[in-house]
């Protein structure tokens, strides 16, 4: 049954009595509201946790009302170097009370001067509830025990889900490695609390630490989804439950927090399945698969569906068993630590912590049971079980991902995309965020039109680590796949079919890993997955011949050649593309082609080698089928490129934009795309996914712009305090966020028409995510701006280039009146129907 937080309390262990007066000048000097005057003081103990020694404070002014806090202090005497932080305690509890809406207790203040009462220490509020000190919840009813367990799980998504950056944790403690690291110090730990005597399972502890640095999972070493804020200890009994409604209040003891990896957390909060540690004389150390589960829990497998689905994490299968069992390595060195302080007489958890020692030995005989099972938890969650809600990141949230549908727009995860976007946001702080400078500065160099070597390098490395064209769609990735394997004469030795062909992803599924991508503007062509090459490969996936294929898609696909799209002309409004007047004509084997094009992206790169030309072959048939597109060798004669144009003083060298004249420029008429007349129909089902591709980017974009903006506004103090203090700066920043959200659920949501429905039936919401999408990313690009003062609008930042980008896009991509006008004409339709 539930204990009230108050049935806890007990008289001051005689070993754990404080300087009372010492204490209440304290508190009355740095408590906010703290009774006063000359207040009456009682001093009681709690008796539950085996950690920090944790004090109730009772405080009345004569004829008051009594008000509680709540002390945590260091324990007396020598303690284990890094334990019993709780100046870190403090430091998260202060940063989730201000920003997040996760429950914690109110922090009022934090002693570092062990002279007050002997220890450093920090004040709270008191929380007035219940606590399920037994993890079967005996003398509850089913229904409760159900709803504890899974507000238990949605409280620990919540707490994952947390923005450390946002809320000031960002220094808090490395992501990557935390498992590594965890081993190297609970094996510490645990040598050294066993350094007097060898424990009975001592051997089989040092084999278990062995067995865990040699299975860490990959993912261990990410940065990206799954990392973020570890509570190090999260289970039930540390959770404080509304008094009278199934709903946590306070989650307690952060003790071990940090950043890091958080299926660790996951799988601690598990151990009631696998093992009950409660320190007493008759325990039976069985979880609930020995003993069965109380009526009411739910299944461990359900359980975890609930975590997956609120946070948006994928099912733990691949990696469960490491992680179980660093849990219970991780709890047999924490009990060896407490029985290790017990038989020093300075263990805050009273003669409980005598069985401590038991209780470590069993855990580790329990973590090589497990491992030695051939099957712990099924590969995928039971029908019927939703694993994960719509992505999101919301205000504080990490990055989180989904990536496939069940056709009714729910998003479900797949961890095929999740591991690609680790890898990915892994490669970008890795290799591509350290170079940017290095890159910018060859960019404006009398060298700008030429390759750093340092990016071929980069293309090299990211196709070894299989993030190579992962814009290809499915359906285009099957046509290649033939054509390659028909003819493997055009291959370059070391260039696979499958790495050549990508992942095999839709459109949704890529919109999760083109948004990282869009957080850099050198980063998308370092995977091979830049414009205007994504739109002209697919364009010659889908609708070139056998011979095109051969000759120019397959170097793009290897990346050894880049390419352009010469569509724009500047005597023309060619946002109405009928109105292009370069012509294309006939003449026996060849076109000839007249006529001048400007804005060609990609021209100017030295590795540029085909153009994509839409030009006119007839200038007398109907208005939609003058059009045709041609390939085009960028050396043929009478190809000059005569400039290159700048985007608001932005060369964007060595891609660059072209303005290009073609005079008589003869082609074979095979380089035709599809045939004569067909120009529309091509650039249809090229711009469908390619500007959706744009979409993608510019979330990425903008979430670039908000963690910087928050960042600076952490950092920088303006008028008395920091500007993230500022309410002008919380409401904007907050604006900006919704904007973000809205506008990242659209653009998935037009991908994932796209997938099922066809660039045709998807045209509608193509368009509102066209419209949206920059809108937008200007938006926060400039709220990013104007928060970093005149550094935003230098080349100090990335912002400028960003936000330069968002705003051609709302032309490149097709100007916003277009798209509003096929918006409101299928609105128009719809309400004559």
């Amino acid at each position: 049954m539930a204990t009230l937080t108050s049935e806890l309390l007990r008289p001051v262990h005689a070993a754990q009595a404080l300087d009372e007066a010492a204490l209440l000048r304290y508190a009355a000097a740095h408590v906010p509201g703290f009774p006063a005057p000359a207040p009456s003081l009682a001093l009681t103990q709690f008796g539950h946790g085996q950690s920090n020694p944790t004090y109730c404070i009772q405080a009345a002014a004569p004829g008051g009302e009594a008000r509680r806090y709540v002390l945590r202090k260091k324990p007396a005497g020598a303690i284990l170097q890094s334990a019993h932080a709780v100046e870190r305690e403090f430091q998260v509890l202060k940063a989730l009370g201000a920003y997040t809406d996760v429950p914690v207790p109110k922090v009022f203040c934090l002693c570092t001067d062990a002279s007050v009462i002997g220890t450093p220490f920090y004040i709270m509020e008191y929380l007035e509830g219940a606590l399920y000190l037994n993890n079967k919840l005996t003398g509850v009813t089913p229904e409760k025990r159900r709803n504890i367990y899974l507000a238990a799980a949605k409280t620990l998504a919540a707490v994952h889900k947390i923005d450390a950056t946002a809320v000031g944790l960002h220094k808090y403690g490395r992501r990557d490695n935390y498992c590594k690291r965890q081993v190297e110090r609970w094996g510490k730990q645990y040598l050294h609390s066993t350094g007097e005597g060898k424990p009975a399972r001592y051997q089989k502890m040092l084999d278990l630490i062995g067995w865990l640095k040699e299975n860490i999972p990959e993912e261990d070493s990410s940065t990206g989804l799954g990392t973020g804020l570890v509570h190090g200890d999260y289970r039930v009994d540390n959770l404080v439950f509304h008094p009278t409604e199934d709903r946590v209040i306070g989650v307690l003891d952060w003790e071990l927090s940090t950043l890091g990896n958080q299926m660790c957390d996951v799988a601690y909060s598990c151990m009631p399945y696998i093992i009950d540690a409660t320190l007493s004389e008759n325990s039976s150390y069985g979880g609930f698969e020995h003993s069965g589960i109380p009526d009411g829990i739910p299944q461990l497998e359900e359980y975890l569906a609930v975590y997956c689905s609120m946070s948006a994490r994928p099912w733990p299968a691949a990696n469960w068993k490491f992680y179980i069992a660093f849990s219970l390595f991780r709890g047999a060195s924490i009990y060896a630590g407490v029985y290790h302080r017990w038989t020093m007489g300075n263990a805050s958890g009273g003669e409980r912590a005598r069985f401590a020692g038991k209780a470590a030995n069993v855990m580790v005989d329990c973590a090589w049971d497990y491992i030695n099972r051939e099957n712990v938890l099924r590969a995928h969650p039971a029908t019927g079980m939703h694993v994960s809600k719509a992505p999101r990141q919301g205000f504080h949230v990490e990055q989180e991902d989904s990536t496939l549908t069940n056709g009714q727009g729910k998003f479900v995860p797949s961890e095929k995309v999740m591991q690609l976007r680790q890898k990915i946001m892994k490669f970008m702080k890795d290799h591509i965020y350290p170079k940017e400078d290095e890159l910018y500065k060859h960019a404006q160099s009398t060298s700008r039109w030429t390759i750093h070597p340092e990016e071929e390098n980069l293309k090299a490395l990211a196709k070894e680590e299989g993030l190579w064209n992962l814009f290809i769609p499915l359906d285009s990735a099957a046509r290649a796949r033939k054509l390659l394997l028909e003819d493997q004469s055009h291959v370059s030795a070391g260039s696979s079919n499958d790495l050549l062909l990508g992942a095999g992803l839709t459109n949704l599924e890529y919109g999760y890993l083109c948004e990282i991508m869009g957080r850099s503007v050198w980063a998308p062509q370092i995977f091979n997955c830049g414009a205007p090459d994504t739109g002209n490969m697919e364009v010659l996936l889908r609708y070139g011949t056998k011979e095109q294929q051969k000759q120019w898609l397959v170097p793009l696909l290897e990346g050894k050649i880049r390419s352009g799209f010469a569509m724009t002309e500047p005597q023309v409004a060619s946002s109405d593309a009928t109105n292009i007047e370069c012509a294309v004509s006939r003449q026996g084997d060849f076109y000839v082609i007249n006529g001048r094009k400007w804005w060609t992206s990609g021209a100017m790169d030295p590795r540029c080698k085909i153009l994509i030309l839409m030009g006119k072959t007839d200038f007398s048939a109907p208005r939609h089928k003058q059009q045709s597109m041609i390939l085009v060798d960028i050396n043929t004669p009478g190809v000059q490129i005569k400039r290159p144009l700048l985007v608001f003083g932005f060369d964007d060298a060595p891609h660059g934009h072209a303005e290009i004249t073609f005079d008589n420029v003869r082609v074979p008429v095979t380089n035709i795309l599809l045939g004569e007349g067909r120009g529309f129909e091509i650039a249809q089902g090229r711009l469908g996914p390619g500007r959706l591709h744009h979409c993608m980017r510019l979330i990425g974009a903008a979430e670039r712009g908000m963690n910087m903006m928050v960042e600076r506004a952490l950092s920088r103090t303006a008028f008395g305090k920091k500007i993230a203090q500022h309410g002008s700066f919380q409401s904007d920043l907050a604006k900006c966020r919704i904007e973000l959200e809205q506008t990242r659920l659209l653009v998935l949501e037009a991908a994932d028409q796209l997938d099922r429905h066809g660039n045709k039936k998807a045209r509608g919401i193509l368009a509102m995510a066209k419209v949206a999408a920059p809108n937008m990313a200007l938006k926060v690009l400039d709220m990013a701006i104007q928060v970093h003062g005149a550094a935003g609008v230098s080349s100090d930042t990335a912002l400028s280039h960003l936000w330069a980008t968002a705003r051609t896009l709302r032309l490149a991509d097709g100007p916003d009146e277009v798209h509003l006008g096929t918006i409101a004409k299928l609105e128009l339709q719809r309400a004559r129907l």
